[in-house]
């Protein structure tokens, strides 16, 4: 028996529920300074009261613009422990900046500030870890569940239905599909309750709390005509993309004299975005090339002594807007391929000199690639490039290929940090690392590329693939 929200504790309260939840993360940050301040005897200070004060109103802000205080039905709590992590850094960022221009960094006891920016993260997990795990055990009594549906039958709704079986945690119980359209698709494993006139009765009968609309595309006026009758009721109403309208939906809109347009293919570093991203290329970029302008120098020296042929090897391939760039790295194979056939370097190549397959191993083939990146041919982050004779092949062949082109290419990238560097031997490894560059592309930040960087200094210079 599916139990309906009528019943549930979070729906009629959730505005007062909302505030106790931002009155218990303030008394959980004043409490760890508190209690840092008892356990060091530093006692009642009135900078730290000050401190506290800013924390407060910084963490409340990036909570706010984070959408920390959202329904924790949609998100796990590892992604919850993410962004509380990121907002509290963003805090202790903005507190020291404030110290700073304000001139009373001095005043600060500097280990208990250490300690309560440890502290004070840890007891807001802790806080959502014990609420998550006091509504799991009302959710097994019944008790705070939501019931959902499907309106379209289908693959959609099936994928949804399995992700939300896999994450009892969200508290959502499917009642089933409904759909009228005569050549609809097989709902595996969904009850089938009825066509869509059915599913609006249901809705204003109280026995759905959220309906997730998952038509396709070509039945846009069908999908319009729900919206409308949902319109009057009160169920969260949520529309499934398909993966047109996953484009569509991350699309740029613009005004052309008064007519909405949506760029869908384009670059993401425009205006603002691209100035960050240069500067971002310019002092990163920069200051590695400075640090390890010694190492690069050492390498050159092996590889000129090591084999014949040159230290450095410039290789023609694809930048931005698909314009041909040659990208620099040293020299590994005893070959110097970059023509309209290249082969792709393969487990005991013998192409590869002994020095060159340490290179590889380690990517140190790939740092004079700085030198790009100053040119302003390449990013430090950014899908990377392929030779020219590559591109060719894969472009036929992969939905979005050339799409990687709308931006620099990269030393680095968020497919290389997900283990999809190196060999791709196979086509299904190549869209793996297309799809990746494309969600990056898709969701680039600043934060994001300092997180590729991070990830690629700690894990990102070797790899079971780079050979």
């Amino acid at each position: 028996m599916i139990q309906h929200a009528s019943g549930g504790l979070i729906r009629p309260h959730s505005s007062r529920l909302g505030l106790l939840h931002r009155l218990a993360d303030v008394a959980i940050i004043l409490f760890m300074l508190w209690l840092c301040s008892y356990l060091y005897g530093v006692g009642s200070h009135y900078y730290h009261e000050l401190a506290a004060a800013w924390a407060i109103v910084f963490f409340l802000f990036f909570a706010e613009v984070r959408g920390l205080y959202q329904s924790w039905r949609i998100n796990s709590l590892r992604s919850e422990m993410a962004l509380i992590l990121w907002v509290w850094f963003a805090v202790i960022c903005s507190v020291i900046i404030f110290a700073f221009l304000t001139k009373i960094s001095e005043q600060f006891s500097r280990v208990v500030i250490v300690a309560w920016s440890m502290a004070a993260p840890a007891g807001l997990i802790v806080l959502r870890v014990s609420v998550r795990t006091w509504l799991r055990f009302l959710r097994r009594e019944g008790r705070n569940s939501r019931t959902l549906a499907f309106a379209g039958a289908g693959e959609l709704a099936n994928k949804m239905a399995s992700k939300m079986a896999a994450a009892p945690w969200m508290g959502l119980a499917i009642a089933g599909v409904y759909d009228d359209r005569e050549s609809a698709p097989l709902w595996d494993g969904l009850p089938f309750k009825g066509d869509l006139a059915q599913l609006i009765d249901d809705v204003r009968g109280g026995l759905l709390d959220y309906v997730y609309i998952t038509l396709p595309l070509q039945d846009e006026a069908k999908t319009l005509s729900l919206l409308n009758e949902l319109a009057d009721t009160t169920a969260s109403v949520y529309v499934v993309p398909d993966m047109y309208i996953h484009n569509l939906l991350h699309a740029r809109w613009f005004s052309m004299e008064g007519i909405p347009v949506a760029r869908v293919f384009e670059s993401p570093f425009y205006g603002v975005d691209g100035w960050l991203k240069r500067f971002e290329d310019i002092v990163i970029g920069g200051a590695i090339l400075l640090c390890i302008s010694p190492v690069m120098l050492l390498i050159a020296l092996a590889v000129k002594l090591t084999s014949p042929g040159p230290a450095i090897f410039r290789q023609r391939r694809y930048g931005l807007n698909g314009e041909v760039i040659e990208v620099w790295k040293f020299r590994s194979m005893r070959v110097c391929e970059n023509g309209p056939d290249v082969s792709q370097a393969k487990r005991c190549d013998p192409r590869i000199t002994p020095l060159g397959a340490f290179l590889r191993k380690t990517s140190l083939d790939e740092l004079p690639q700085f030198v790009n990146v100053l040119q302003g041919q390449m990013s430090i982050v950014g899908p990377r490039p392929h030779a020219v004779a590559h591109n060719e092949q894969y472009r036929k062949l992969i939905y979005g290929y050339m799409l990687r082109h709308k931006v620099k290419p990269g030393i680095t990238g968020w497919a290389q940090i997900n283990g999809w560097r190196g060999e791709t031997d196979t086509l299904d490894k190549m869209e793996k690392r297309v799809e990746h560059d494309l969600f990056y592309i898709h969701n680039w930040t600043l934060s994001l590329d300092t997180k590729i960087i991070a990830m690629t200094i700690l894990k990102g210079f070797s790899g079971k693939n780079a050979y």
